[in-house]
């Protein structure tokens, strides 16, 4: 018999409906371009999206392997494009460069490596590189309902510098924004609220927030603050901080590393039942880096997400 932790959520994460809804009220559905589309997992999240209404899919791989797939799912993909090609690299490649060249609005990464995904985005070929720096972000959504957290980064930027944290904010803000959020709760993570040499979160944290209640209009800033006073109204009451405006209801987390970033989603998503829409931002075009271990919710809630942008 497999034993597991009892701090694992029961809780089977589901795909928020106003974030589907919002996907589906799209006058045009965008087309999203699969790299590496000849496997289960993108090939059911897109039948998924397209009984939905939210997608056309162009399917990038071998072409074979791509019907028998679809025909295991028992999907007719007739009347979408196939484009023919042999191996990760150009999957990712030709996918690409469809987004690049104006012909997807979106791009999706489906059984290629995501080093070779990121790869292909970042080559000066595909046209998909901007001024801006690639930022992850994931859309976090209770299986009870109520705002969505958003945590940046948990995927791409390992060590991200204070540019580009400050970066990630901003399109972060961006992001709630036209979703509907008109002022937005940003906190900066650290494991203290005090500004310590020794904890240089803290101190990075303190110049995040004032720079961008500086330069950032309509949105509150605060950090550093711990995790519990995060999410804890109580404890930051305990702590003295019931002044301040972030804690307890954050819309997003800036975190300072990956590691925290991969902890913190995580943890939301395993122990209590979340729903996590990942997406790249910085890009020409959204680009949803999905995982294999991602559940079919998260994986159509990141493609409505991304058709929402």
């Amino acid at each position: 018999m497999i034993k597991e932790t009892p701090f694992l959520s029961q809780i089977s994460p589901i795909c928020p409906k106003d974030l589907l809804n919002n996907a589906k009220k799209k006058f045009i559905k965008p087309v999203i371009a699969i790299a590496g589309a000849a496997h289960k997992l993108p090939m059911l999240a897109a039948k998924e999206a397209v009984l939905e209404q939210i997608m056309t899919p162009i399917f990038v791989g071998e072409k074979a392997l791509i019907k028998s797939c679809a025909s295991d799912l028992n999907w007719d993909i007739s009347n979408f494009q196939i484009i023919n090609v042999t191996g990760e690299t150009e999957s990712a490649e030709t996918a690409a460069k469809l987004c690049g060249d104006g012909k997807a609005d979106i791009l999706m990464k489906g059984q290629v490596h995501t080093d070779l995904f990121i790869k292909s985005v970042l080559d000066k070929k595909s046209g998909l590189r901007t001024k801006q720096r690639l930022i992850h972000v994931f859309h976090i959504s209770h299986p009870n309902g109520g705002n969505p957290l958003l945590i940046s980064d948990a995927a791409i930027n390992v060590s991200p510098d204070l540019q580009t944290r400050k970066d990630a904010t901003i399109q972060i803000v961006k992001l709630l924004k036209s979703l509907g959020n008109k002022e937005p709760r940003v906190a900066f993570l650290s494991a203290t609220e005090s500004i310590l040499k020794s904890v240089p979160s803290s101190l990075e944290a303190n110049i995040l927030c004032e720079w961008c209640s500086k330069n950032i209009n309509n949105a509150h800033f605060s950090g550093p603050l711990a995790l519990d006073t995060l999410l804890s109204y109580n404890a930051a009451v305990t702590k003295g901080l019931q002044e301040n405006p972030v804690v307890g209801q954050p819309d997003a987390i800036i975190v300072p590393d990956i590691v925290s970033g991969n902890v913190l989603f995580k943890s939301l998503v395993y122990l209590s039942g979340g729903c996590a829409a990942g997406l790249v931002l910085g890009a020409k075009v959204p680009l949803l880096l999905t995982s294999r271990a991602d559940p079919p919710a998260a994986r159509l809630a990141s493609i409505a997400l991304a058709t929402l942008i």
